[in-house]
């Protein structure tokens, strides 16, 4: 079967999201507004009000404006210039999507604001924000940027203002988790939170991420792509019953009915009003300063409420996932594996021909997926970078990047779905007839790195942070690095990309039991090729080692064994390494048949 013969992708698009040509005039309509509204420069975030990594279409002013899809990113625009500041994520995405004679791309690190921001801002002048897209945190790291230089305020959105077509906001259908999928009522879960609220003294909490809300509620919906995402707002009080802030189009009597006793449903509207009223009556409410948005926490204060500015409870208790969570995740894993068996058997076959193309990769993968009835979308855009295209971490490809994968090319596909059992997320670098010894050396010092970390045993405690190392130390050895964090946490059947825990540098809150995170260290060389190899793991306590943990693997698909220098592995990294294709084998071989079962059988064979 050739990638022309499966269906047309549902879950993805390869249409260009973005022109440049458009940046000019939106450029100048926005200055114009800028001019009436007597600010001098004016901020633009990639987020919308609840800090999703997907946002709808009517919140991606950051695309509208620059051009720049990337889901994480800020754009400064001043009167006679304009500043766009990315990750090192998006160094080559960044200026191929916006108009660099206009808009200059500044790579910076993850958190934190660019100092350089100042390069748009005159002297003594003002910079506007939109409250609702900033945190409080931003907004003081912005307000400090420019401290003795140039004045910061709140003010209406002006993108808003000149964006005379933008799409009208998602309205999708709203479903309720049973127990078997939940493994912990609503009302379970709001009493939990009671007690964090009571412990820090504190009379309500504010909920603004849709994760939270979700996860707290028990409930999924479409509103954005990719994540099975309400959007909406909460007010969790330390007594009676919290009130659920949604789009008036979405509250109906089955929701009210579904939510009876567990919460009331009030419009979105009516928001800001409940804030003042908690501030009237002098309460003491919890705010995330790093995910609210600071018009939350600044309604708050004004109207005379105490603001406590803590991480969303929430938070903690969703990443550690309960009995029926991990039941749900490994099921997914599961069925994960089986498509990704015979796309790999797939891919296999038709790789050595030279006619595959990215899209045709990523639309027989889709295809394979789709089969399983219980797959309802993408956890994210697929990444498929042919050769040189692998190289950029996370590289979109569209109609007009689709590159043809030669014959002895590295293929990188990063991919992950959304079953209704849970969320998977893995990458594969793929093998395609030959390989040189530069290209084994890298990979396999990236194999030994994501080994390191599956074996991994450390004390209760330990933060992801302290443990990056591991997966980075092989490629130090030789004088490269990658540049991205090694893992993040995972939701179920939520985000694929969830707070608070991690593998990098900026993770320092401690791993816990439930606990479920990516493994995916890589390398890249500009302009040649791309490695990365992914496996979704969770934490789990010792059998062995009381006060321990480690690592259980859930990903259930073979890891490429003919890029492999196994000179370079130790006996327990072959060990390892042979053991979890043993399991791949008897997890996912009986759910397989004819020749993708020997593929399978071929592919988990120990080296």
């Amino acid at each position: 079967m050739t990638s022309t013969e499966f269906s047309p992708a549902k879950f993805q698009s390869f249409e260009e999201k973005s022109d440049p040509k458009q940046v000019a005039p939106r450029l100048a309509a926005l200055r114009a507004a800028m001019r009436d509204a007597h600010v001098d420069a004016f901020v633009i975030p990639r987020a919308d009000a609840h800090r999703g990594e997907s946002v709808p279409a009517s919140e991606a002013r950051l695309a509208y404006i620059t051009g720049f899809t990337g889901s994480a990113g800020m754009a400064v625009v001043g009167q006679d210039k304009a500043g766009l500041f990315v990750d090192s994520r998006y160094t080559l995405q960044a200026p191929a999507q916006t108009d660099t004679d206009l808009v200059t791309v500044h790579e910076v690190g993850q958190g934190g604001v660019s100092p350089e921001i100042k390069l748009y801002v005159p002297a003594g002048g003002t910079l506007a924000y939109d409250p609702w897209l900033h945190t409080p945190g931003e907004v003081r790291d912005i307000t400090e940027k420019l401290a003795g230089h140039a004045k910061v305020v709140a003010h209406d959105n002006l993108v808003d203002a000149i964006w005379s077509d933008r799409p009208g906001a998602p309205v999708s259908a709203i479903e309720f988790l049973g127990h078997n999928r939940a493994g912990k009522t609503a009302q379970d879960k709001i009493s939990d939170l009671r007690a964090s609220l009571a412990s820090e003294k504190a009379d309500a909490a504010v909920l603004t991420l849709p994760e939270s809300i979700c996860w707290l509620f028990n409930m999924r919906g479409r509103d954005v792509p990719n994540t099975p995402f309400v959007l909406g707002f909460a007010i969790v009080p330390s007594e009676g019953l919290p009130t659920l802030y949604l789009d008036k189009a979405k509250i109906t009597a089955d929701i009210t009915t579904a939510l009876e006793g567990i919460a009331t449903i009030a419009e979105a509207t009516s928001l800001t009003s409940a804030l003042e009223a908690l501030g009237t009556d002098k309460k003491a409410v919890i705010v995330d300063p790093q995910s609210a948005p600071a018009a939350v926490a600044e309604t708050l204060r004004q109207s005379g409420a105490s603001v406590i500015e803590k991480r969303d409870p929430v938070l903690g208790p969703k990443s550690r996932k309960n009995d029926a969570e991990l039941a749900g995740m490994r099921e997914a894993h599961k069925l994960d594996g089986v498509a990704l068996a015979k796309f790999l058997a797939w891919f296999d076959q038709e790789a050595p021909k030279g006619e595959l193309t990215e899209i045709g990769i990523v639309t027989a993968l889709e295809s394979f997926r789709r089969e399983e009835e219980t797959c309802i979308d993408a956890s994210f855009d697929t990444i498929s970078g042919a050769g040189p295209n692998g190289a950029i971490v996370h590289y979109r490809v569209t109609n007009k990047t689709d590159r043809r994968l030669n014959a002895g090319e590295l293929m990188l596909v990063d991919s992950g779905a959304q079953y209704l059992s849970g969320t998977t997320d893995i990458t594969r670098t793929l093998y395609t007839g030959s390989a040189g010894a530069e290209e084994k050396d890298r990979y396999t010092r990236v194999l030994k790195g994501m080994i390191a970390i599956s074996m991994a045993r450390f004390p209760a405690g330990t933060t992801g942070a302290q443990i990056d190392i591991l997966a980075r130390q092989y490629l130090w050895q030789d004088g490269v690095t990658y540049n991205h964090g090694t893992g993040h946490g995972v939701g179920a059947f939520l985000a694929v990309h969830e707070g608070p825990v991690g593998i990098a540098p900026r993770y320092t809150t401690p791993l816990e039991p439930g606990n479920i995170i990516s493994n995916e260290p890589g390398f890249y060389k500009a302009g040649a090729y791309g490695i990365r190899i992914e496996n979704l793991i969770v934490v789990q306590e010792s059998e062995r080692f009381p006060g321990y943990l480690e690592f259980e693997t859930l990903t259930l698909a073979p890891i490429e064994t003919r890029l492999i220098d196994q000179s370079l592995l130790t006996e327990a990294e072959r060990d390892w390494l042979n053991a979890f294709h043993a399991r791949v084998w008897e997890e996912i071989g009986s759910r397989l048949t004819g020749s993708v079962k020997e593929w399978l059988k071929q592919a988990t064979a120990a080296i």
